[in-house]
C-alpha cells in the first residue's frame, strides 16, 4: 500500500512539473476595487431617464447640502451628453433618519411628484441617505415632500422613477 502511494505522489509530482504549473506564494493586488457603486451620487434627467452621475470629490455629511450640489447641475460633459436638471424648489428643509428622508418646503411644489424632477430629486436623496446611514439600502429609503399647505407628496422610493 505504501509503495502505491509513493508511486501516485510520484506520478502526480511529474505531472505538475510536467505541465508548466509553478508553485507561488501570496500576490500581492493592492486595494480592493472600488467603482461607481459607492458614494454620492447625483440623478439629472435625460430623454431615456434618469441617470447617475457620481460626486467623487465631496464628502457629504448631511442631506442639504446634496440638494445644493443637486442644484447647481450637471457637469459640462454629462450636460453634452444631454443630462439636465429639472429639480425646482425654493426654500426647504431636508431631514433623514433611518430609511426616511423628508422634505419640508417654504413654497408649493410645482411638479407633479410623478416627474423626472422629483425622480431626481427622490434618487439622489436615497442615494445620499444610504451613504449617510449603510443600514439604509437605497431601495429602501422613502422620500416624502411636505408642502405649506395640502396633503404631503409621497413617500416615493427611486425605483418608481428609474426604467426597468
Amino acid at each position: 500500500m505504501r509503495a502505491r502511494a509513493g508511486t501516485l505522489a510520484s506520478v502526480l509530482g511529474i505531472a505538475l512539473v510536467g505541465c508548466g504549473v509553478q508553485p507561488t506564494g501570496v500576490v500581492g493586488a493592492g486595494e480592493p476595487a472600488t467603482g461607481l457603486t459607492r458614494g454620492i451620487r447625483l440623478y439629472f434627467a435625460s430623454g431615456s431617464g434618469l441617470r447617475g452621475v457620481p460626486v467623487l470629490d465631496r464628502e457629504v455629511k448631511d442631506l442639504d447640502p446634496v440638494v445644493k450640489l443637486l442644484a447647481v447641475g450637471p457637469p459640462p460633459a454629462e450636460q453634452r451628453d444631454g443630462l439636465t436638471d429639472l429639480v425646482r424648489l425654493g426654500g426647504y428643509a431636508v431631514t433623514g433618519r433611518g430609511a426616511r428622508v423628508t422634505v419640508r418646503l417654504e413654497a408649493p411644489y410645482a411638479a407633479t411628484g410623478r416627474d423626472q424632477g422629483t425622480g431626481q430629486l427622490v434618487c439622489t436623496l436615497a442615494r445620499a441617505r444610504s451613504v449617510l446611514d449603510p443600514k439604509a439600502g437605497t431601495d429602501d429609503v422613502e422620500v416624502t415632500l411636505h408642502q405649506p399647505e395640502g396633503p404631503p407628496l409621497g413617500p416615493y422610493r427611486c425605483a418608481e422613477f428609474l426604467d426597468g
